[in-house]
């Protein structure tokens, strides 16, 4: 009889503890499933608000707006020829890109890429005005440029993702 009540005791131990940990399972896997919508929805300084990838595929190898630009532009307060200059398009192609209404497939990519370095920026750094002055002030670890100088090829931008991430998690060095 002790025996019994002792195992009975053991399996309602035990189940609250597989309860338990399917419970944290679930709210590890939303928490995951919610951290990855974050991540995708990146670019919404260029106009992509949406957390699906193979959606930002398409609308890259359509090429995104000409107002993708200028959204950007705006957002981070920049001149029209220094965006242009980082995200490499000569400033004769931009004025016909902005006559056509589209941008090509690389240059969406590229304007993209300083899109998703701006919204991490305001990210981690708490806002766009932080965010604004960190990119444009030269930094050590960067050589002495500023991140959206550095961030003119794809190495140069992972290089300032990687930045944000040490100032994010508090690892200089």
């Amino acid at each position: 009889m002790v025996h019994s009540a002792h195992l009975v005791h053991h399996l309602t131990e035990s189940a609250k503890w597989h309860k338990l940990i399917r419970n944290m399972a679930k709210s590890f896997t939303k928490m995951k499933s919610a951290a990855r919508e974050e991540i995708a929805v990146y670019g919404a300084s260029v106009g992509l608000r949406t957390a699906n990838r193979a959606t930002v595929i398409k609308r890259l190898k359509e090429g995104l707006p000409a107002a993708a630009f200028d959204k950007l532009q705006d957002a981070m307060d920049v001149p029209g020829a220094e965006l242009a200059r980082v995200v490499n398009i000569a400033p004769r192609t931009l004025a016909r890109r902005k006559k056509t209404g589209r941008l090509q497939s690389d240059e969406s990519e590229r304007l993209l890429r300083i899109g998703v370095l701006f919204d991490r920026a305001k990210e981690v750094l708490g806002g766009a005005e932080p965010a604004r002055n960190w990119l444009k002030s030269p930094k050590r670890a960067l050589a002495g440029r500023s991140p959206l100088d550095y961030a003119d090829t794809e190495p140069g931008a992972r290089e300032v993702e990687e930045l944000l991430g040490r100032i994010e998690y508090g690892v200089f060095g």
